[in-house]
């Protein structure tokens, strides 16, 4: 994938899953998404390790992702939103086919390219809060009137809801 081409600093550090093997931190999250979002055990099971790996691999909280795909899909692989984004992070193929190439209704690409556009996001905002904001309605329309910066925040505030949720399911 041309993500890593990018430039894109990334650094080591250490999960809100713990430092322990991939498959043990993704049975943990698994098992964290069933019981907060209700979200089927195969389902679960099978985004878990995706949703790790590509978190490890920007430098984004696991659990913050995980938050973020229920806010944005529900855990519906298929979904599209009525102004076209797709699957589990609701990307919009139009602005970020060219940096995420591949069918982005798979579920890793999808993952990979919703964490990879988070933490990009992150870098040019300075705070993960204003990256969700960044991520809903975009840098441009977050600064574009206090109309789209107050949507922005408001989704930032229930995905952080969501990630709190999860929290407290361990």
């Amino acid at each position: 994938m041309a993500l890593a081409a990018l430039g894109l600093l990334i650094l080591s550090g250490c999960s809100s899953l713990g430092g322990s093997s991939l498959e043990k931190r993704a049975t943990k999250l698994s098992t964290g998404i069933q019981k907060a979002y209700a979200v089927d055990s195969a389902t679960a099971n099978r985004v878990a390790p995706m949703i790790v790996q590509s978190a490890e691999q920007y430098q984004v909280d696991p659990l913050l992702i995980a938050a973020m795909i229920h806010q944005e899909s529900s855990y519906r692989n298929y979904a599209i939103s009525p102004a076209g984004a797709v699957g589990l992070t609701q990307v919009m193929p139009s602005y970020w086919q060219q940096t995420c190439p591949g069918d982005l209704f798979e579920e890793a690409s999808n993952i990979n390219c919703g964490t990879y556009i988070l933490a990009r996001y992150n870098q040019s905002a300075g705070s993960w809060k204003k990256a969700l904001a960044y991520y809903n309605v975009g840098p441009t329309g977050y600064e574009s009137s206090w109309k789209m910066r107050r949507q922005g925040k408001k989704y930032a505030q229930q995905v952080k809801q969501h990630e709190e949720k999860l929290k407290g399911s361990f």
